[in-house]
């Protein structure tokens, strides 16, 4: 097992910090160096004494002067987004009005009014990024930077910047710290990155989760990369020389080499295919870039398509053509895996330097291409802003489940869907024919009642497919219904459909609120904020809106007040409502004195040995010896899930501050439920192999097995009870020595 680096403790005195300050603002010059006009390198300067001045007491945690982070901040957004003056000025200044006592005045004195509004976009979704902050990042702050988004993408590619500076050194965090900023990256930052064109830093953003999140997994994959480094470069000395004389004969100016596949798409393979790192094939792929003017660069990407596979016979299901059609974040690229040398499949990549640049620095690239008429990829950008606007102009968006459905149009793949008139609309896999009406316009989605695709007559839940061609069948006196949002798949849809909803439902409550007014008045009661929050929480209702609904269709029943107390124009809830402390917290005497309730058993909890009382989550199977970490539920108490487990990232990202730092207490008298599933050849006799092992070498106790043999492969799940994750490991090591036996997981719960 490789060891986690150990950062070297900062011991610079104040002579070697000047230095080392002066150095990284010359290298900031350096990068701008191409982009600077007249009077520009003035600005820079103010920029950076404004924020040397501003942040002189302030440290980082390693120690380190915390000016070096705007530095860090500005040259990640030169040298890799590709962004100009404006930009780099914005990063160097964008925690000063957070964290000082400069003003926006300050700034838009100083600067003028495009700077400020450029940093009033990053101070307002700071908190989000505010590496101090204990609270929690809720979909509201989400919402608040693909506001910004919309408004200026600027702001968001200088806060990407910063996220990756803050992952780039993230080793002086606690743990808790460091799972949170790094499921929160997950979760809501890499899926940015991705739908903004931004490859590099998107893959590096996800390396980096996962060395924090899974530390074990990270530096297994890296050492395994490391390993095998020399024969790969070999396979792809071998793969390269033909293919490079035959370039260089037909006069290409090309650039060619093979790249190692970033560790997170590496570890995704092997999570979702259930492989082994020796048994994922692809650990690289081969890139050729072609200097070719933008007139020819199509053409000469085919050619070399061709050359390629004069020497390799390509895989005709795996050919994808981003030059033709790029990607909706503008991406542009061909994309081939061809059968190499040894019978192993190898991906290439061909793409001329104009698309290269779109696909490292994504959206700030388009810039530097919007001189002349604007061009296909930058169009499908501009309008997936639009749609972005769409998304948030509609008032009822400030809920977590809009951010998962948004989530969901970030990384789907896209199908192309044509109009009647020929238009092609992008929609993401798994869209239905009343997505497609929902993308076109909110309204003829919401009179949707049917679709013809290819000339052919089909329902609503249609699932269409790349190159369908839809129209749209509408009627005056179609409404949307709940069972509509089973079936659509864009966040646009989804948030629509729940709008109209919303509507029709408030149509309703008005009524009941009318009921429940003079209910409440004959009582001497008032309808304040303070007396809805307790009729929400006495009718376990989640909002005043989902009361007055009830009222109105008699689920709720008003005769039920009669419990309630008036006090002044209060009421007052039956005493027999006892509110749980849903921490379950207890110390460890009263621990020891309690019996534990079926399902629950004892933990250490946080740095003390206080004891308390928890549960197992059922989406992961935590037993000793994983990472995990614990979750206060708002009913069941404190619950504990794996750090790996299908729901960690969205735990960890909304609700930071219901975590709690957990550690397995040594104890080998409890037993835990596991599972691991097998396959392998079916051959006689490989079921009493199987007990043999578990029930008499190991003595293990087995709750169920069950094997399923189909075609001469039996695929088997296998409940035992152990102790700790080293039991769990070196059953699974056993079984798979066996012979006949293929591969042997730990069972996984799906995603709640």
């Amino acid at each position: 097992m490789e060891t986690v680096e150990i950062p070297q403790p900062y011991n610079k005195n104040e002579e070697e910090e000047k230095k080392l300050i002066l150095r990284e603002y010359r290298a900031l010059l350096r990068a701008l160096k191409q982009r600077i006009k007249k009077g520009d390198k003035n600005l820079i300067r103010r920029a950076f004494e404004i924020s040397v001045d501003a942040h002189k007491d302030m440290r980082r945690k390693s120690g380190e002067p915390y000016i070096l982070h705007p530095l860090a901040v500005a040259r990640i957004v030169v040298e890799e987004i590709g962004l100009g003056v404006t930009s780099s000025i914005c990063a160097l200044l964008h925690d000063v009005v957070e964290d000082t006592e400069i003003t926006l005045e300050d700034i838009t004195r100083e600067f003028g009014e495009k700077y400020a509004k450029i940093i009033d976009g990053l101070t307002k979704i700071s908190n989000v990024v505010d590496l101090k902050a204990d609270t929690t990042v809720q979909a509201e702050n989400f919402r608040k930077i693909l506001l910004t988004l919309a408004d200026d993408p600027r702001v968001i590619l200088i806060k990407l910047a910063d996220r990756l500076h803050n992952m780039r050194t993230l080793e002086s965090m606690s743990r808790e710290k460091q799972l949170k900023i790094s499921s929160e990256t997950t979760y809501i930052y890499s899926p940015l990155a991705h739908r903004l064109g931004l490859y590099e830093i998107k893959s590096e953003l996800e390396d980096l989760a996962l060395k924090y999140t899974q530390p074990e997994v990270y530096w297994d994959i890296a050492r395994g990369l490391k390993e095998t480094k020399r024969e790969r470069s070999r396979y792809i000395n071998e793969f390269i020389k033909p293919i490079k004389e035959e370039l260089q004969q037909n006069d290409f100016d090309f650039e060619i080499y093979g790249r190692p596949k970033a560790i997170h798409s590496i570890w995704n393979k092997m999570r979702t295919k259930h492989v082994t790192f020796d048994e994922v094939y692809d650990l690289f792929a081969i890139r050729i870039l072609l200097n070719s003017s933008p007139e020819r660069e199509k053409e000469d990407c085919w050619k070399v398509y061709s050359i390629v596979t004069n020497f390799y016979k390509p895989s005709p299901e795996r050919l994808r053509d981003w030059i033709s059609v790029p990607k909706g974040n503008g991406y542009e690229a061909l994309h081939t895996t061809v059968m190499g040398p040894g019978g192993r499949w190898v991906e290439v990549q061909i793409r001329s330097d104009r698309m290269n640049e779109i696909a490292e620095k994504g959206l700030a690239a388009h810039w530097k291409y919007k001189e002349g008429a604007p061009s296909p990829q930058e169009s499908k950008l501009d309008s997936w802003l639009q749609h972005l606007r769409d998304i948030l102009s509609n008032p009822d968006t400030d809920t977590l489940d809009f951010l998962q459905d948004f989530k969901l149009d970030l990384f789907t793949e896209e199908i192309y869907i044509y109009t009647p008139k020929g238009e092609m609309r992008v929609l993401p896999k798994g869209a239905t024919a009343l997505d497609f009406a929902f993308d076109i316009h909110s309204e003829l989605g919401a009179r949707c009642i049917g679709a013809k695709v290819n000339y052919r007559l089909v329902p609503l839940s249609h699932e269409l497919k790349s190159g369908d061609q839809v129209e749209v069948i509408t009627s005056s006196k179609q409404k949307p219904s709940e069972d509509w949002l089973h079936f659509v798949t864009t966040a646009k849809a989804k948030s629509r459909i729940k709008y109209y909803l919303k509507e029709e439902k408030r149509k309703i409550a008005e009524d009941g609120k009318e009921m429940l007014q003079r209910k409440l008045e004959h009582m001497g009661a008032s309808m304040s904020q303070y007396n809805m929050n307790e009729l929400c929480m006495f009718f376990k209702k989640p909002s005043p809106l989902d009361v007055f609904y009830g009222v109105a269709v008699g689920s709720i029943d008003l005769k039920d007040l009669k419990e309630f107390t008036v006090t002044g124009d209060k009421l007052v809830q039956p005493a027999k409502e006892v509110k749980l402390d849903t921490k379950m917290l207890v110390s460890e005497e009263e621990a020891n004195k309690q019996k534990p309730a079926k399902g629950a058993e004892l933990i250490i909890f946080g740095e003390s040995s206080d004891k308390i009382l928890y549960k197992l989550a059922q989406c992961c199977q935590p037993i000793p010896g994983d990472d995990v970490f614990g979750f206060v539920t708002s009913g069941e108490g404190l619950k504990i899930h794996r750090t790996d487990c299908p729901n960690a990232a969205q735990l960890l990202a909304h609700y930071g501050h219901r975590i709690v730092k957990t550690k397995w207490a040594k104890n080998k008298e409890i037993s835990f439920l596991s599972g691991v599933r097998i396959l392998g050849l079916d051959d006689v006799g490989v079921i009493q192999k199987i007990t043999n092992i578990i029930s008499g070498e190991l003595k293990m106790n087995m709750r169920s097995i069950s094997i399923d043999t189909s075609d001469g492969i039996f695929d088997g799940t296998i409940m035992v009870y152990v102790h700790d994750r080293e039991e769990l490991d070196n059953l699974c090591q056993r079984l798979v020595s066996l012979d006949g036996i293929n591969s042997v997981q730990r069972l996984d719960a799906k995603e709640e």
